[in-house]
């Protein structure tokens, strides 16, 4: 069986941490690695992720969980500091306020890999949004493509980061690149994907949401800033004229569904 690192980042995240990890720990997929990678933070974060990784011991599964709390240089440096560390067959990112939306989530992933000869770079699926409190909000307005390829990215990010399991091989030949404030997880799904395309890797599709997001991340934050980032990242990997005519589509895209 394959085992599933699940990386949470946090910082001063209590208010938001405890359905996260209540959605890792009622997973019926027996083997999860769960690491928890924290920026120092000053509120009761630690203390929850430190009771978590305490009752999840005393239960003696097949789930682990290693909590890190230490100064970082920001979220994508946390990022990498979890690749480094897991030893799973897939790596996820699943931050504060996101969750896993039921019981048999990874098992799910987990039989799609399993239907396959050869085990896939990116297994990847269906995205909700949540709110602060976890509620439904809306389905995510982009949906993944049934055959996702790397040059699918031009369209916008059409996976969440959240619902983007990456093969681990692949994950830690491409670590965040620390040059990027607010768009490294675009550029590190596309060197990832293009990296398993190339050596004949599949991007396995489950037809199922394998993720709630919670609305409002860093890169919403800094819409502005985030957006001139991402367009350098496109353009870095697609080129200048294809990025062009895509947020010249973007544009036209927008007036026409007002």
């Amino acid at each position: 069986m394959i085992q599933f690192s699940i990386i949470t980042i946090t910082y001063n995240a209590a208010h938001e941490l405890q359905r996260t990890l209540d959605s890792v720990a009622m997973q019926q997929y027996p083997i999860v690695e769960h690491l928890i990678i924290d920026g120092k933070s000053t509120d009761d974060t630690v203390r929850i992720a430190n009771a978590y990784a305490q009752v999840t011991a005393n239960q003696k599964t097949r789930h682990s969980v290693t909590v890190l709390s230490e100064p970082d240089r920001g979220l994508y440096d946390a990022m990498n500091k979890g690749i480094r560390l897991a030893t799973g067959d897939y790596i996820v990112f699943l931050n504060a306020g996101d969750t896993l939306p039921a019981p048999d989530t990874l098992c799910r992933v987990a039989e799609v890999a399993a239907a396959k000869s050869v085990m896939p770079g990116v297994i990847y699926g269906e995205t909700d949004i949540v709110d602060d409190q976890g509620r439904f909000v809306r389905h995510r307005r982009l949906s993944p493509p049934r055959q996702l390829h790397w040059q699918s990215f031009r369209q916008g990010m059409v996976v969440c980061h959240q619902a983007f399991y990456a093969r681990i091989d692949f994950a830690k030949a491409n670590l965040y690149n620390l040059s990027y404030r607010y768009s490294a997880d675009v550029d590190w799904c596309i060197r990832v994907m293009r990296d398993a395309e190339r050596v004949g890797c599949e991007l396995a599709y489950v037809p199922a949401v394998v993720v709630n997001y919670l609305d409002g991340g860093l890169s919403v934050k800094n819409h502005r800033k985030s957006l001139r980032e991402r367009f350098q990242v496109m353009r870095s990997h697609y080129g200048l004229v294809t990025t062009l005519a895509m947020h010249a589509w973007f544009v036209i895209r927008g007036i026409i569904k007002r």
